[in-house]
């Protein structure tokens, strides 16, 4: 048995926080509290821990030197203790989350990856709170990057991004949040926000709250959080705005609006390669969130006539969805400088005695405005996969109005979600409006 002694001082933080190399037998430093000699065996503790072996390595050169001594602060004195029982017994006496953090503080900074594995799991299983997830997530670099912590960071950033996925809901609390909280949330890809421009203002709104400086500010959005915003999925009116938007560095703002107006010019089956590529990755700018609204594609004319071709995709399963008497709404796009969206309905046809997939055009602004549109429905069909006709109408808008079809295809629902069905092509509905000013 090798005599291991700790002697227990009284440091400053700086000295707390140090790195490995000031874990020295130099006790010059600091107020003595106390020393502690324990009897240990040295094989065991360095089979365990790589500082451990090279302190004993370092510590004992001579073979008749059998005695260590090591510095440790006053407050890591009981998470120190509880770690050497750990490496002989493989299990721990205390069981609070403090504590096991304190442990799994000790167990970092000695390098025992089994406990820090073991303090993981058991963090992990217990209930997790909004405080506690956040504990977790702000940790040392040096724990955060561990792979034996991986685990409980991951469990942290999956219940905040759970518990806050409806960030309009819990607006004022998820404003209050620190980065890494607000990183966890806008990492998920099942974020309840009406578009990615909702996500990119809330980015904006916490930002501005949290870093009063504008070089600050600038910082924190060009590498931590213009990552996290989907620009390829916001509107293109808004994307202007983000050019023109001092809380941004314009380089970065010009790099993030081109990569998104690229990304919308793609050819679909394009669009789809890019974002499996990058489901992968930490950021997953190209993947396409769960939108209350969806997005569009938007052509817009001038000349010579104001018009606009809108193309909207549904997904077979959020068309099923639908039944029996749900909708889903378009991102708003223009024309005429007034904002229009597409909704599709599962409701039933004219005369009620079947359930039928229905279309419908709306104008947003409420008001005095009214000018007439022409527009069309249509929507790709089987066997040619071309777009075909459905329905043609012209209407005089109103702010607040829609107008539409309530069964454009003209056949029951059950017939329109068959898996023979003429207007799902690889499990996607293409539908396309076309809406031109009446002068």
């Amino acid at each position: 048995m090798n005599t291991f002694e700790f002697v227990v001082v009284n440091v400053g933080d700086e000295a707390t926080n140090s790195n490995d190399s000031d874990w020295s037998m130099d006790c010059s430093a600091g107020a003595v509290v106390r020393v502690k000699t324990l009897h240990i065996s040295s094989p065991i503790l360095a089979a365990k821990s790589p500082f451990f072996y090279k302190l004993f390595s370092n510590g004992m050169r001579e073979s008749e030197q059998r005695h260590v001594t090591l510095r440790i602060n006053a407050s890591e004195e009981a998470a120190l203790m509880e770690l050497l029982n750990f490496m002989y017994s493989t299990t721990l006496t205390t069981t609070t989350a403090p504590a096991l953090l304190d442990v799994l503080m000790a167990a970092d900074k000695f390098e025992v990856a089994s406990c820090m594995r073991y303090c993981s799991r058991l963090l992990r299983n217990m209930p997790m709170t909004p405080d506690s997830a956040l504990l977790y997530l702000e940790l040392p670099s040096s724990v955060l990057m561990a792979d034996a912590v991986q685990p409980l960071t991951d469990a942290a950033k999956q219940y905040l991004a759970g518990r806050y996925k409806d960030i309009t809901k819990f607006q004022e609390e998820v404003i209050a949040l620190p980065l890494a909280g607000v990183e966890a949330i806008l990492s998920s890809d099942d974020l309840q926000v009406a578009s990615e421009d909702a996500v990119y203002d809330f980015v904006l709104k916490w930002s501005r709250q949290q870093y009063t400086k504008l070089e600050d500010r600038r910082e924190v959005l060009g590498t931590r959080l213009a990552q996290l915003i989907r620009f390829p999925y916001m509107t293109c009116r808004k994307l202007k705005k983000v050019l023109t938007c001092s809380d941004f560095d314009h380089e970065v703002a010009s790099k993030l609006v081109l990569e998104g107006l690229f990304f919308k010019a793609e050819a679909p089956h394009r669009q789809r390669s890019l974002a499996a590529e990058d489901t992968a990755s930490s950021n997953r700018r190209f993947v396409e969130r769960a939108y209350k609204y969806r997005p569009v594609k938007v052509v817009e004319f001038e000349l010579p006539r104001q018009q606009c071709v809108v193309y909207l995709d549904l997904k077979r399963e959020e068309c099923n969805n639908l039944f029996p008497s749900g909708r889903v709404y378009s991102q708003a796009f223009h024309l005429g400088g007034q904002g229009f969206f597409l909704s599709a309905h599962c409701n039933m046809d004219q005369q009620s005695s079947f359930h039928c997939f229905g279309l419908f055009l709306g104008m947003q602004e409420k008001g005095s405005v009214s000018f007439a549109v022409d527009y069309e429905f249509a929507a790709r069909s089987r066997p040619t996969e071309e777009f075909v006709s459905k329905y043609k109408g012209n209407y005089v808008f109103t702010g607040g109005k829609a107008v539409g079809y309530r069964n454009l295809f003209a056949i029951p629902w059950t017939s329109f979600m068959a898996e023979d069905s003429l207007y799902f092509i690889n499990g996607v509905l293409h539908l396309r409006a076309e809406l031109t000013i009446k002068h």
